[in-house]
């Protein structure tokens, strides 16, 4: 058996900027700053990550109650945001999540930074919460480079046998994905349909580089 992991933005979907936009309103509503996250790298970071860096960059100590209310403030924006006609399932996504559930049939989960709860928002328009039962979020650790290990006692659990790491196959667009699972002895897709190029990705450590998860014949043998 194999586990495969997902993460979400860039991955999986477009949220169409809802996250960054959430972001934003949530700034202002708490604290007055107006496009707090405007030229702020994001991918690959954890929610939590995000809004201490955000917080740290205008002169604010991010204490754990500021942090709390601008998550509260963020995710109700985020259920609004999501809402908007620019989201999209990236490439290929469909027909491999497909293959996986209905004829591989190896467990999925999500290793993401976003929340959970913001995790399940972003997913819930194009119905894939299903697909994806537990995983480990931005919520469980803001450093994502933790979360593999919560992930698999997770999934250990659910299927009350012992999960080892090299049987998991973790999925991402950006060098932070591969970074949070090469240490452990993971496998790794890097997929370019994110912010990074097919060949920046190509100078990490990933065990696969493709373009889209389309290419299916490509990473096959990685899940045989």
């Amino acid at each position: 058996m194999k586990l495969i992991l997902f993460d979400i933005d860039g991955t999986l979907i477009s949220a169409g900027g809802a996250g960054t936009r959430s972001l934003n309103k949530a700034f202002e509503k708490v604290l007055g700053i107006k496009e707090a996250f405007k030229n702020f790298e994001m991918a690959g970071k954890t929610d939590i990550q995000i809004i201490k860096e955000g917080l740290l960059l205008n002169g604010i100590e991010p204490s754990s109650w500021l942090v709390n209310d601008l998550i509260e403030s963020y995710l109700e924006n985020l259920k609004i945001e999501i809402n908007n006609n620019s989201k999209h399932l990236k490439p290929g996504v469909d027909e491999f999540i497909k293959l996986i559930y209905h004829e591989l049939k190896y467990p999925m989960g999500l290793l993401t930074g976003n929340l959970e709860k913001g995790a399940r928002i972003k997913l819930d328009p194009f119905g894939l919460n299903s697909f994806f039962p537990t995983g480990a979020f931005g919520s469980d650790h803001e450093d994502r480079n933790k979360l593999l290990p919560i992930a698999v006692k997770r999934f250990s659990k659910t299927f009350n046998n012992y999960l080892d790491f090299h049987h998991c196959i973790v999925i991402g667009d950006t060098p932070r994905d591969v970074a949070c699972a090469k240490p452990y002895g993971a496998k790794v897709i890097a997929v370019a349909t994110g912010p990074y190029s097919f060949e920046t990705l190509q100078k990490t450590e990933a065990d696969i580089v493709i373009k889209t998860l389309g290419e299916i014949n490509k990473i096959l043998p990685l899940l045989s």
